[in-house]
């Protein structure tokens, strides 16, 4: 048996998630799929996090292990033949050691959100970005998501159906830039919570708008209720960017 680490990439929008579900499509049975009708194997793909529905990965890590005697080349090239059409492709696939994990060996995950602010139409990006018509502050958001940077009971941002054992986190990085109408915000943690990085900037955009203070969100991560969140993000706009491992 041989283990390979995957490097993958995928746009959300046809996907319930990453997860497979009795219920649609998902990422991770696409390649199963494409596995099983490589080397006539049922296997499992782990990967290093979960994304929602029409959440994107830009190099999400994973792994699955392979009795049939393959190369990692020719493992790569032959998934990315038979997950056509499904917009998914293997970036990178490479062996590993057996108890290598793409989630439990993980030591950080990083997301970024991205936000188009302008009033005309979204075209080639609906669905891969959020439009916000009104005129966004992202100098007041940057200042605003520093006060969540640190280890935080993250309860008001988390969902309800999280599954997580506990809503203490500690977020590493959370940065707002603007270039032209793009507003990149940038999450690091070593974990996330279910819908943690969505809640978080959908209240940064109630502070770009105005309608909440940046002491308002101090308020609402000190009262570490759900009810107290003012927006979850839509998925759109919701990347998996990078995984990080130990050297």
């Amino acid at each position: 048996m041989t283990r390979f680490a995957l490097t993958v990439e995928f746009d959300g929008r046809p996907f319930m998630g990453w997860q497979r579900q009795d219920h649609g499509p998902s990422v991770q049975q696409a390649i199963e799929d494409a596995t099983f009708a490589v080397t006539g194997e049922r296997t499992a793909v782990h990967a290093a996090g979960r994304t929602d529905a029409g959440v994107h990965g830009a190099a999400m890590r994973a792994h699955l292990d392979i009795t049939k005697p393959i190369t990692a080349f020719r493992l790569g090239e032959a998934l990315n033949a038979r997950l056509r059409p499904n917009p998914v492709a293997i970036l990178a696939c490479e062996e590993v050691a057996d108890d290598w994990h793409a989630r439990f060996t993980c030591t950080g995950r990083a997301y970024e959100y991205r936000i188009v602010n302008r009033r005309a139409p979204l075209t080639w990006e609906k669905g891969l970005a959020w439009q916000v018509a009104q005129p966004l502050d992202a100098a007041a958001m940057h200042a605003a998501a520093q006060l969540l940077i640190g280890q935080h009971d993250f309860t008001t941002f988390r969902s309800a159906h999280c599954q997580s054992a506990s809503p203490l986190k500690s977020l590493d990085v959370l940065n707002v830039t603007r270039s032209g109408d793009r507003i990149e915000v940038v999450a690091e943690a070593r974990s996330f919570l279910h819908h943690q990085v969505r809640s978080m900037v959908g209240c940064l955009a109630l502070v770009g708008l105005g309608r909440w203070s940046i002491a308002d969100m101090g308020d609402a991560l000190a009262a570490a209720d759900r009810a107290r969140l003012g927006l979850n993000a839509p998925p759109d706009g919701l990347f998996f960017m990078h995984a990080r491992y130990p050297d």
